[in-house]
């Protein structure tokens, strides 16, 4: 399709007798973020590794940026940006000198080098910082870095894997506003992440379990197509949260039960009905809800809601 930047077909990807990723299929549109989660080992970074070049799949293929991963390999590999978990920075080496061997790296050199230098240095807001050993560069500097160093030859389209995995909350934050920016100006963004909160930055998410594509769509529709049962957010005066959580969740009314924070998320097949009996029950049990209100479900009570769903249905075949 004309506006798609990437457009997977069936790919499928075995190690042996375990098969990491299980004949997936989707599109990403240009210039938008994608968001593609599951839990580790789901499948995402074999995925990601395929899509990049970096791996052969057993069968299925794709295209990104219009080209074939098994017959255009390198036109891929020209084509993109890649960050990796581990930032895809050498330590032993100075800022200036991650800049210039990535560089290198996409046949950068000159001016036109010293241009991009220049923009990664002041985006990662390392000025005066050129000459600095990369490990001694706190987390946040050395995410943005890394980011840098994946766009330093302007792809449209840049494949980040868990990019916010071991910085701080306010790192994390800024980092999505540059994601944002790099999509406002046309590139196209894909995102493994684990951090569901962040899934709602992204335009469009697919969900993954054990190597199979469970769920996908907007974070709106994902949040009103797949839960038709309202959800209660149970608050509690101080305390008794794991009390709650087992008191609740071996109720045959309690459809579902999870912990967020120092709340209890109860799915219920009624709404009064269900407040009635969480109330009562913990009551019974010495323990007092100060709170207990309906919500619209999270992308984490969707994500918990669909792996069950999954797992079950695996167990049952």
């Amino acid at each position: 399709m004309r506006d798609s930047a990437i457009e997977v077909f069936d790919l499928t990807k075995a190690f042996g007798k375990f098969t990491a990723v299980d004949r997936i299929s989707f599109t990403v549109r240009k210039g938008e973020v994608f968001g593609f989660l599951g839990a580790n080992g789901a499948g995402k970074s074999t995925t990601i590794r395929m899509l990049c070049g970096l791996l052969q799949p057993t069968s299925g293929t794709a295209k990104v940026g219009g080209f074939d991963i098994n017959a255009e390999t390198e036109q891929v590999k020209q084509t993109i940006g890649y960050m990796s978990q581990k930032f895809s920075l050498y330590d032993d080496l100075t800022v200036e000198q991650n800049i210039r061997f990535y560089g290198g790296v996409y046949g950068l050199s000159g001016a036109r080098l010293r241009q991009r230098m220049d923009w990664v240095i002041t985006m990662a807001n390392l000025k005066g910082r050129e000459g600095s050993l990369t490990r001694t560069l706190a987390g946040g500097w050395k995410q943005r870095l890394a980011l840098g160093c994946a766009i330093l030859h302007e792809p449209r389209i840049v494949f980040l894997d868990e990019p916010t995995g071991g910085v701080d909350p306010i790192s994390r934050r800024n980092f999505w506003e540059l994601i944002n920016q790099l999509s406002s100006e046309g590139i196209t963004v894909l995102v493994t992440t684990h951090f569901l909160d962040e899934a709602e930055y992204c335009n469009d998410i697919i969900l993954i379990n054990a190597g199979k594509l469970i769920a996908s769509g907007s974070p709106l529709e994902l949040k009103t197509e797949h839960i038709k049962s309202p959800i209660l957010e149970v608050s509690l005066p101080s305390g008794g949260i794991v009390e709650a959580l087992e008191t609740v969740r071996v109720m045959p009314w309690a459809l579902e039960t999870s912990v967020f924070g120092t709340k209890l998320h109860v799915m219920v097949e009624d709404e009064v009905t269900g407040r009635t009996a969480t109330i009562e029950t913990l009551r019974k049990w010495g323990i007092s809800a100060s709170h207990v209100v309906r919500i619209v479900p999270s992308l984490e009570d969707v994500f918990l809601y669909l792996l069950e769903k999954d797992e079950a249905r695996t167990r049952a075949a």
